[in-house]
């Protein structure tokens, strides 16, 4: 991989990552339309910790509220608003680390690209229509845990490539009364022990395999990630409220239909 294609796929984990188009679906039809051999593991796990460090960069504040509220409440202290939704945001990822266990051994086959097309489609319909749908009257801070576990549950099909971690958590969020901008709030706090256990699991093979290290692949790899996923969180949260989902949703129905085009005969 030269340095180009890595500034490139970085750039579209960045861009990806936290909109709800699907940035695993990217990552593996890139390289395969354009011909690129496959990253490699050490790169994925780069550009995972480069998104990773942009969200919490991002949430610094709220994260850092959340954090000494979560402690308090091993103290016997009052489970205050930052508090709960310092719990929720952990108990919400506990339904897709058991599917992600309970799948692990049929992943490669969910890498199909009419699997990708159909659920880049079906996923992208389903957020139009919670859109449509949705009667927001609540931010992060007002849903309880029940409504927190059932957005869990739905990220757990983030694990089909093409439905998209953050397009299933905000369809969920929108589907149960939470503003755009709540929903996609909790559904970025939600990514981050997603994203930090997938690179800790990443690392961990890596460490495990004797392989040589490019480094600057790497760093280059980090940072460009890094900036790009920071600035689309700020991107996304301001467009919100003004465009909707639909810019995103045609995007998507666009996406699967070129997948099909370009793999229907392999």
């Amino acid at each position: 991989m030269d340095l180009l294609h890595s500034i490139w796929l970085a750039l579209v984990q960045g861009l990806t990552e936290f909109l709800p188009v699907s940035s695993s679906a990217h990552l593996i039809l890139m390289p395969r339309l354009l011909g690129w051999t496959d990253q490699g593991l050490a790169f994925d796990v780069a550009v995972h910790l480069g998104t990773l460090c942009a969200v919490i960069w991002y949430f610094r504040d709220e994260l850092g509220r959340m954090a000494r509220a979560w402690l308090v409440t091993f103290s016997g202290g009052e489970l205050s608003a930052d508090g709960r939704l310092a719990w929720g945001v952990l108990l919400g990822t506990i339904p897709v680390g058991m599917a992600g266990l309970a799948i692990a051994a049929h992943a490669e086959e969910l890498r199909d690209p009419m699997i990708i097309a159909g659920a880049t489609a079906g996923f992208g319909l389903l957020l139009l229509l919670a859109d449509v749908a949705s009667k927001p009257r609540r931010d992060e801070y007002g849903i309880g845990f029940r409504e927190i576990m059932m957005i869990g549950l739905a990220q757990a099909f983030a694990l089909i490539p093409g439905a998209s971690r953050s397009g299933i958590t905000i369809t969920a969020g929108l589907a149960l009364g939470m503003t755009r901008e709540a929903a996609a709030r909790f559904s970025f706090l939600l990514s981050i022990p997603v994203i930090a256990l997938a690179a800790a699991l990443e690392l961990w093979t890596l460490l495990t395999q004797p392989a040589a290290v490019d480094w600057l692949r790497l760093a280059n790899g980090f940072v460009v990630a890094f900036f790009s996923a920071y600035l689309t969180i700020r991107w996304f949260l301001l467009l919100l409220e003004r465009s909707g989902m639909l810019p995103f949703v045609i995007y998507r129905l666009l996406l699967a239909g070129v997948i099909i085009g370009v793999f229907w005969s392999d």
